[in-house]
């Protein structure tokens, strides 16, 4: 088992102001990454639910939906990185309730989870959903959400490119995934706020953000 912490510094905000309420409400600072080994899977970016990997309680609480870790992670991967039956993680529908109540209750997200997760695609996901935890609002503009957070997670991934085992060529092949991925979003909701995503059409850019935080 190896044990990472992954840097998440705080980003601008690249969004019209109104797509939040409560724009970094919570600061980022890291995310505790817990991997089976020392290599991880480098596959492609997927934007149906990502497999493998589980947002593992610290500690049980009862205001989130939870479901047994392994279920999510394998039974594998839950030994390798020493998961019990009992464990717990958060549902994985239950993303946005999270959003929700961690600004509610004002817990920051590191002290309720660790993460679990064995390849790239997991790992880029849930540093989108770490942008989701630390940044609140009402999410009727999907589009404007998914590009912050978006930004969020390539940003991330860039600067713990070392500590993942990540290729600079496999970074930008996440890269087009999420500008694609992006592009067809916009397609369903046209009347969006969003700016035009060059943030995630020129890696420049988000390189330039990496080097600022």
């Amino acid at each position: 088992m190896k044990a990472v912490l992954l840097a998440t510094p705080p980003l601008p905000r690249i969004v019209p102001a109104e797509t939040f309420d409560a724009f970094s409400w919570c600061p980022s600072t890291a995310l505790e990454w817990r991997r089976p080994k020392d290599d991880v899977v480098l596959n492609a970016l997927d934007d149906d639910l990502p497999l493998r990997m589980a947002f593992v309680f610290r500690a049980p609480w009862d205001k989130l939906p939870a479901e047994r870790a392994w279920l999510h992670t394998g039974r594998d991967q839950a030994d390798a990185v020493g998961l019990g039956d009992d464990d717990l993680a958060l549902a994985p529908y239950a993303l946005d309730d999270a959003t929700d109540l961690l600004w509610e209750h004002r817990r920051t997200p590191g002290e309720v989870f660790w993460l679990a997760a064995d390849n790239v695609n997991a790992v880029y996901w849930a540093l989108h959903d770490w942008s989701h935890f630390h940044n609140h609002g009402s999410f009727t503009d999907r589009p404007a959400t998914e590009l912050q957070c978006d930004a969020a997670a390539l940003v991330w991934l860039w600067l713990n490119r070392e500590a993942i085992g990540l290729p600079d060529a496999h970074w930008d092949a996440l890269r087009e995934g999420a500008l694609a991925n992006h592009r067809e979003l916009r397609a369903m909701e046209p009347d969006t706020r969003c700016p035009a995503p060059e943030v995630l059409a020129d890696a420049g850019r988000l390189w330039e953000i990496a080097a600022r935080v």
